[in-house]
């Protein structure tokens, strides 16, 4: 999973999250941040209100969070949704002897990343990406 620090890094670099049912966050600064939630139709959905858009915790009887602004919630991108975000300039992934190295390309210029965990190497190819 990516880490805490490195999805802050992306979403103060401008990455942004629409959510939807499945995503991953945390809920920061609260004493949650170990605490993973889902979005999900069952019990955390995402409500539009007019002064934006809030993650309601529905039938959680033993919180005392019904909702957080999206302002607060830290997304937790899976590989996929990574991936998706590099989009064109993703060239390959492929495995090391430590881990995962990520090769993406700008203007016909080649970076890549190694880490050793998948998501966290598509996630910090992004914030390359996003940062340059």
């Amino acid at each position: 999973m990516i880490s805490i620090e490195l999805a802050r890094q992306l979403r103060s670099a401008g990455v942004r999250w629409k959510p939807v049912a499945g995503d991953r966050f945390v809920v920061v600064d609260r004493g949650m941040d170990d605490d993973v939630f889902v979005v999900s139709d069952m019990t955390v959905e995402v409500h539009q209100l007019p002064q934006g858009p809030v993650i309601g915790f529905n039938g959680t009887t033993e919180w005392a969070l019904d909702s957080v602004e999206d302002r607060d919630a830290v997304w937790l991108p899976r590989d996929t949704q990574l991936r998706e975000l590099l989009a064109g300039t993703f060239r390959h992934l492929s495995q090391t002897d430590g881990g995962w190295q990520v090769t993406i390309a700008v203007n016909d210029t080649p970076f890549t990343v190694q880490d050793s965990d998948v998501e966290q190497v598509y996630g910090r190819a992004l914030l390359h990406l996003v940062t340059g």
